[in-house]
């Protein structure tokens, strides 16, 4: 089978080396010719792991392909993939002007029966708005069907959780479309992979609800660590006590300085925008985002009050994405941290593994390191906000030697807090005492 994924984003690519793995013909299309070359090589346009092993074997074996030429791709493929972004507006709706836009272009190119699907997170509708607009440029009348078929990828786990997925959700009226996608997504039978078949709008809202059911689990455990810090508790126990009950789970019960990233942030504005659309008033969505906010708040407060005045104090901040293993630092609680510290009038010299040449142009007026040692140097505070694995077993009797001041703020509870005070830090983290 030839499939086509239009769009060479974190969510495409991932999806077109993947299902190129699987033994399928895979054209990526993107209008980005210098990605397209790039790609051609064998390299990501962005920081995955295990990513460019997987498109180095997978352009050598001549299944996968890189074109911007979308016509040609259309044209020779069955399957079409539509893995565009759909950012969001300034009311926090999500921005469709990309995904209709390759819409339109697809009808111009059909001959045949083709399934489109969306990959990008869309609001619900959406698959009625593209069979619509595909029915009115056709130039001939041709039969085509339009599936949902979410992406649930992890950023840094993303090429784990498409071969080995929690579920597969597929959203379509046709008999024949589902009878495709599932011979697309047949070798996850091998290893019983669940495959949710449902119709087209409640495939797009189940991606909706997923990540804002994850969002607030987030925010609620946040909540329950400033009570933990005020009452006295240990939010890291509470939250091993919540999770060992089956029906709570242990996932997304950590707490830290807030979520960020390319999907919580975006798709919990964009569901309270479709709860407003259909007049259903989303409280505990418009919670989690209030709560999510105030957390970064009173995690930048946190360091601030600490000093009392932070001009010319320098502060080493260690990680920059929003979480381990990307480059992504869309919304990552680092960028807010760093420049309400910056507002407070202080220097900061900061760390990330990956994610430094993406927070230059971001935050162009701090001062980059080349290891976090190197960020220590001379700081009056350690400040931890990315859980980066060699953070965890730093060598803090090198950090204290190099480091001006004393102050250490774990914003992502990685060290045990009385290990810390007795080599002489004045230690800080999120809902321990």
């Amino acid at each position: 089978m030839n499939i086509t994924i239009i769009g060479s984003g974190y969510v495409g690519l991932i999806t077109g080396a993947c299902f190129a793995e699987f033994g399928i013909n895979v054209m990526c299309v993107d209008n980005d010719e210098k990605k397209i070359q790039l790609m051609k090589k064998g390299m990501a346009p962005f920081y995955e792991p295990g990513l460019e092993e997987l498109l180095q074997r997978n352009l050598k074996s001549g299944r996968l392909h890189f074109t911007n030429n979308l016509a040609e791709a259309v044209d020779n493929s069955l399957v079409i993939f539509i893995a565009v972004g759909t950012p969001p507006r300034g009311d926090g709706s999500a921005e469709m002007k990309y995904v209709e836009g390759v819409a339109r272009e697809i009808a111009k190119h059909i001959k045949n029966y083709k399934v489109i699907v969306t990959k990008s997170t869309v609001p619900v509708g959406t698959g009625e708005k593209i069979k619509k607009i595909i029915s009115k440029n056709l130039r001939e009348n041709i039969d085509f069907d339009v599936v949902s078929n979410p992406e649930f990828l992890r950023e840094g786990a993303g090429i784990e959780d498409f071969m080995r997925p929690n579920r597969v959700v597929i959203g379509a009226s046709s008999a024949q479309a589902i009878a495709i996608m599932k011979d697309l997504y047949s070798p996850l039978y091998l290893i019983e992979a669940p495959i949710v078949i449902t119709d087209v709008k409640t495939a797009e809202l189940i991606k909706y609800a997923s990540n804002a059911f994850l969002a607030a689990k987030v925010s609620f455990i946040n909540e329950i660590a400033n009570l933990c810090e005020s009452v006295g508790a240990d939010v890291q126990v509470v939250a091993k006590g919540m999770g060992l009950d089956r029906r709570i789970g242990p996932k997304f019960l950590h707490a830290g300085p807030g979520y960020g990233g390319s999907c919580f942030p975006k798709d919990t504005l964009a569901l309270l925008q479709i709860g407003k659309e259909n007049n259903i008033d989303l409280r505990i969505i418009k919670a989690t985002i209030k709560a999510n906010e105030w957390q970064k708040e009173k995690a930048a407060d946190k360091i601030i009050s600490t000093f009392g005045k932070l001009k010319n104090k320098t502060i080493c901040i260690l990680g920059l994405s929003f979480k381990p293993n990307t480059n992504d630092i869309r919304d990552a609680p680092s960028v807010f941290i760093i420049n309400r510290l910056l507002k407070a009038g202080a220097r900061i010299r900061a760390y990330d593994p990956v994610a430094v040449e993406d927070a230059r142009t971001v935050l162009p007026k701090i001062t980059y390191c080349k290891d976090a040692y190197d960020a220590a140097k001379g700081a009056d505070a350690i400040v931890i906000v990315t859980e980066w694995n060699q953070f965890r077993n730093l060598d803090l009797n090198r950090i204290k030697k190099i480091a001006k001041g004393d102050f250490f703020f774990d914003l992502r509870n990685i060290y045990e807090p009385e290990r810390l005070r007795k080599m002489g830090y004045k230690y800080y983290s999120v809902g321990r005492v």
